[in-house]
């Protein structure tokens, strides 16, 4: 239980270097367009000049008849407005709702994030299958505990557990088929260790039974942060290399590569998380079972001790006779 939740916390920690990298990234890109957008001082005397000659040439145009006086005021503020709209529309571009993410990632990416997914379809499939599984077993035990705390001998338990079609009648025919084995003995005591020694065998087969396909979950938990951690440092290096090809940290080009390298560390918790709590409640709850199972086990070794003891004193066991289906 506690070697799952160690694992789970392993692989965070081994997450952080990647998601501080991602965000020294942003930090690093918003410092840069600061710094590209701060005016020098030699172009704001530049840009001052040109605005102290212009009325001069407003008033020189305005003396000539014939001509149309130029606005330059007007006319600057027009040619930047296609540049702020073309830069509005290139971030428009980038869809980051997740669909979107994934449609925009690499090839290697998505496989990443399909399997995760995947993987956590899985966890919740095998919770809802062995929920249900666990819960009708454990009722019907209980009930058949009842019975066999009410039976007085092996044969009458054994009636009762053929008829209703229980788990207990495995543990019955099988205490009975120790008892035809050892017909010829004479030593009770042997009889009833060999009868104890089978009925454990049972206990922890209907354990390991019961355990199937609880190991996926253990499996899953351990296994999908690394596999969203592998996404992410993908998803960098492709951020990386997007940013040399454009020569510019604009967050435009930086920030989707870095969104959808995070998107794939995001599944690998999503599918690791619900999985390691429930492979827990999983153990909790076959441990609690595998009681029950031993519970009616003593209760049949009880019987068996009870009728032998019923015997007179040097009477070999009969046989059982077991009705094979």
């Amino acid at each position: 239980m506690k070697l799952s939740e160690t694992r789970l916390l392993a692989s965070l920690k081994h997450m952080m270097p990647a998601l501080a990298l991602s965000f020294g990234c942003l930090l690093s890109a918003q410092g840069a367009m600061a710094d590209a957008n701060t005016p020098s001082g030699n172009n704001a005397t530049e840009q001052a000049a040109p605005a102290a000659s212009a009325p001069a040439a407003t008033g020189t145009d305005a003396a000539q008849p014939g001509q149309t006086p130029v606005n330059e005021s007007a006319v600057a503020p027009a040619d930047a407005v296609p540049s702020i709209n073309e830069e509005g529309e290139q971030v428009m571009t980038h869809d980051l709702s997740p669909w979107g993410m994934y449609q925009q990632a690499d090839i290697v990416v998505k496989a990443v994030m399909i399997g995760l997914v995947f993987a956590s379809i899985l966890t919740w499939t095998i919770w809802i299958a062995k929920s249900i599984e666990l819960g009708r077993a454990r009722r019907r035990l209980k009930g058949e505990l009842v019975d066999l705390k009410k039976a007085r001998t092996l044969n009458q338990a054994a009636e009762q557990a053929r008829a209703q079609h229980s788990f207990s009648q495995t543990l019955i025919e099988d205490a009975q088929d120790e008892l035809q084995l050892s017909a010829h003995s004479v030593e009770r005591e042997g009889i009833k260790e060999r009868v104890a020694f089978r009925q454990e065998r049972l206990v922890g087969a209907s354990g390991r039974k019961m355990s199937q396909g609880t190991g996926i979950l253990a499996t899953i938990g351990s296994t999908a942060p690394f596999i969203g951690l592998f996404g992410t440092v993908w998803g960098i290096m492709n951020s990386f290399i997007g940013i040399a090809k454009s020569q510019t940290t604009n967050l435009a080009v930086v920030a989707p590569g870095i969104a959808e390298a995070l998107l794939a560390t995001a599944l690998g918790l999503v599918a690791a998380i619900p999985a390691v709590v429930i492979y827990n409640v999983f153990s909790r709850s076959i441990s609690a079972y595998k009681a029950q199972v031993g519970d009616a086990s003593a209760q049949v070794i009880l019987l068996v001790s009870r009728d032998m003891d019923h015997r007179p004193a040097g009477e070999r066991t009969p046989p059982h006779m077991v009705k094979v289906k």
